[in-house]
């Protein structure tokens, strides 16, 4: 059987980490894969993740299986830190989750139990979105369309356009949004806009499903996920992946949730059914000990205002790159503007480099990036920021 295969290509983003990893230039940057990292070019583990975790691990007892909907405690409190304790979802109980093997995992559940409704349903992606977002919701049984959304040569939202194709959309279409820090553009939809896709699916009767992956990371928790949480409490369904690995900082932990809100609890309590059903097939049982970790910080005043006052200042730092590099770049670079950069949330951004330009960078002067030349502003630091700047101004 083995020996018809082929060999496959490199993943586009995880190839580039091993070269990265391969290269001995002392000056080599790495601005390629989506983790936060810190001056020292470490990705730290937050305080509060240690601290429960060793109060985890002084009272646990047992290794034995978690449930199929994982840890109760964490499906309750993700719940209420995407939605807001107040909000009218969670006062009339009309949402249900399960605790799945990181975001992809909750996209991925998400989408088995939209092809169980509708099987190969049309879900609209963004143009560009996460490259994981195609291949994994079509491999579920959907078809994956595109809707315009980026321009990468005027670093813009292409509103008009967007708005014109969701306004086409039908009941039997599902709507793939990213709640913040967009990936990879680092453009976000205004509260407006929001709004306005929230009136067209009013009208028109098409699902969103909305991407979460790093709230938090933007303008804030609330801030972050603003648009969301207008859009749960106006319409009657709404479908949401979450991660934790970004905000939480538990990327190897893969820890996420698949959140389903419906018109009323008995729909709940149906599609939490179906969510489960998923899950057992796919994987039996999620991980369970991130999950925990996170349910204890979200219960835990001391512990949730310490992971607050971290993510808060990881926002804040990216924040602050986003204007260093900018600074930097627009002084060697004036004949081309990166003020874009500045205005954008998140860890990503697209430079607008060609491919040739990205291949030169990386063979040249040892900067990793993805060939769209999308960049992690995490990977950018005081102390590389000059060859960075000086670099691309070189094939620019």
């Amino acid at each position: 059987m083995f020996e018809k295969f082929e060999k496959l290509p490199d993943d586009p983003i995880l190839g580039i980490l091993t070269s990265y990893r391969n290269d001995d230039n002392p000056k080599k940057i790495d601005l390629s894969v989506g983790v936060y990292k810190n001056e020292d070019g470490l990705t730290p583990i937050f305080d509060a993740v240690k601290k429960a975790e060793t109060k985890k691990l002084s009272e646990e007892t047992s290794k034995t299986y978690t449930s199929i909907e994982g840890d109760p405690v964490f499906c309750e409190f993700i719940q209420r830190l995407v939605l807001g304790d107040d909000h009218v979802v969670i006062k009339e109980k009309r949402s249900g989750a399960v605790s799945t093997p990181g975001g992809s995992g909750a996209l991925r559940v998400a989408g088995e139990v939209i092809n169980g409704w509708k099987p190969g349903a049309n879900l609209w992606v963004s143009t560009p979105s996460w490259p994981n977002h195609i291949p994994l919701l079509s491999t579920a049984g959907l078809t994956v369309k595109e809707y315009p959304y980026y321009d990468g040569i005027n670093h813009v939202i292409k509103t008009d356009e967007m708005l014109t194709q969701i306004s086409k959309l039908t009941k039997d279409d599902i709507l793939l949004l990213h709640a913040c820090c967009h990936n990879p553009s680092g453009a976000d939809l205004d509260f407006e806009t929001w709004k306005e896709i929230t009136t067209l699916a009013q009208k028109n009767g098409f699902t969103p499903f909305v991407d979460c992956a790093y709230q938090g990371l933007g303008l804030g928790l609330d801030a972050d996920v603003e648009g969301l949480r207008y859009m749960a409490s106006h319409l009657p369904e709404l479908i949401i992946a979450y991660s934790c690995s970004k905000n939480f900082g538990l990327y190897r932990e893969r820890v996420g949730s698949t959140i389903i809100i419906t018109e009323n609890p008995a729909t709940t309590d149906a599609a939490w059914t179906h969510m489960k059903s998923v899950a057992r097939r796919l994987y039996s049982v999620p991980p369970a000990h991130g999950a925990i970790i996170v349910g204890m910080i979200l219960g835990d005043k001391e512990l949730k205002n310490s992971w607050k006052a971290e993510l808060d200042q990881m926002q804040q730092n990216i924040n602050t790159l986003r204007g260093l590099f900018t600074e930097s770049i627009q002084t060697k670079s004036e004949n081309r503007d990166f003020n874009f950069v500045k205005s954008q949330r998140g860890m990503f951004s697209i430079l607008g480099l060609t491919v040739e330009q990205v291949i030169q960078l990386r063979e040249e002067f040892s900067i990793y990036m993805v060939n769209n030349s999308r960049i992690n502003i995490a990977g950018v630091s005081a102390t590389n920021i000059d060859y960075l700047a000086d670099s691309i101004a070189t094939v620019l």
